[in-house]
């Protein structure tokens, strides 16, 4: 194996350079100023976990672990995602608190993806948990607040997928009933938006003509509340029934959030049906291909940590809403320049002091100058008040320098 060159760096991380941290960080601070303002706590977590407990109890497949030893030989892993490292803090730290808790969370999680997937191996994710509450209210808050975020973030157009595991559950059962190879096949298309499969699976399946229209008619179950009427004759298994009663009541509740215009109820949409007991939902944005946020219901996660309790909860991936929104500037505080002669030191830099202090929002640099006609050459008066020089933008420059004025 050859020596990594020297500026290489391992597959699927990325550097940030200022500009595009700014960007990041504004999407941060924005939409944890939102769910804040929503009642949610932000809480952080390690970056190491044990394998055997949060690694196991985490969505991600076991593959995509990053995993290592500690010096005792235990194997430990970074973090893929926050919601079981949050349901163990819920389960243990928090276990006095009563419910429902409401918790928020930014951070950068890390997963082992194959080479040529594309993909990051570390990515940012911003997200909350609505742990202790199983109506179909929690479900819808999350939703509505998913869309909050997303707005907050600067994401323009964009759609959210609402679906729920138990319809398909239910209706596989009733039409598929024993043969839970060909259930788990299916699903798997849909997993991965694999329409032109799932009718080949279904095909291949020796289904009667009547079961086969039924299944495949599921790709249609896409739009308004006009979805839930339809949904119901579509399936008369009580697992089916109970779902599309629960994702009508979390429709009725996003309508009165005034934000029903942003969703579409997707009964194809069944996200990790290993993982997810309820509802699931995707937000998609109008020029990106991948979804930028994610959730959903995951009722079976606390007990794995001794604290049962239904829990929803979603996470937006940051650094793909930055691909979105990247492009866009990000307002920036003035920058004044206090230019100065060995003279001038402590004025100078006492005056940045007492300006960096002050209640206006400005960057403040400071440059010792020894050469003041090649220093003064450089520096370009842009007019407007401006100036620039080797490349920043200036909105004053002070210059504490003897015989010197600019």
């Amino acid at each position: 194996m050859s020596k990594p060159k020297v500026f290489e760096k391992p597959l699927g991380v990325k550097d940030y350079l200022p500009e595009a941290v700014t960007k990041l960080r504004n999407i941060e601070f924005r939409v944890l100023a939102c769910m804040e303002r929503w009642g949610y706590n932000q809480i952080i977590t390690p970056t190491l976990e044990y394998y055997d407990t949060v690694g196991v109890a985490s969505s991600t497949e076991d593959k995509k672990l990053f995993k290592l030893l500690d010096r005792k030989g235990k194997t430990l892993v970074l973090r893929s995602e926050l919601t079981a490292p949050i349901a163990r803090v819920a389960s243990s730290l928090l276990k006095e608190h009563a419910f429902p808790l409401r918790l928020s969370y930014h951070s950068n999680v890390f997963r082992s993806i194959e080479e040529e997937a594309g993909r990051d191996s570390e990515f940012y994710q911003t997200g909350v948990e609505l742990i202790g509450d199983g109506s179909s209210e929690a479900d819808a808050e999350v939703v509505a607040l998913a869309i909050a975020s997303l707005q907050a973030a600067g994401v323009g157009a964009f759609k959210i997928a609402l679906g729920h595991v138990g319809f398909l559950n239910g209706l596989f059962q009733e039409t598929l009933e024993g043969r839970s190879d060909a259930q788990l096949a299916l699903k798997e298309h849909l997993l991965s938006r694999d329409y032109v499969g799932y009718r080949e699976a279904i095909k291949s399946l020796a289904l009667t003509p009547e079961v086969e229209r039924e299944l495949i008619g599921v790709l249609r179950l896409r739009g308004g509340d006009e979805i839930c009427e339809q949904a119901r004759m579509v399936s008369q298994h009580p697992i089916a029934q109970d779902a599309i009663r629960h994702l009508c009541e979390v429709w009725d509740v996003l309508k009165a959030y005034g934000v029903s215009e942003h969703v579409v109820i997707d009964l194809t949409m069944i996200g990790d049906f290993s993982y997810y007991t309820g509802m699931t939902f995707e937000g998609y944005a109008s020029d990106l291909g991948f979804p930028v946020c994610s959730g959903g219901r995951y009722d079976n996660l606390l007990s794995q940590f001794g604290r049962p309790a239904p829990a929803t909860g979603f996470a937006l991936k940051t650094n793909r809403i930055l691909e979105v929104t990247g492009k866009e500037s990000v307002e920036q505080p003035g920058r004044v320049l206090i230019a100065y002669d060995a003279e001038h030191r402590e004025e100078a830099l006492q005056l940045a002091k007492a300006m960096r202090s002050s209640d206006d929002e400005v960057i403040i640099i400071t440059q010792l100058v020894s050469e003041y006609e090649a220093w003064s050459n450089e520096l370009l008066n842009k007019g407007d008040g401006q100036y620039e020089l080797g490349g920043t933008v200036y909105s004053d420059v002070i210059t504490m320098i003897e015989r010197a004025a600019v």
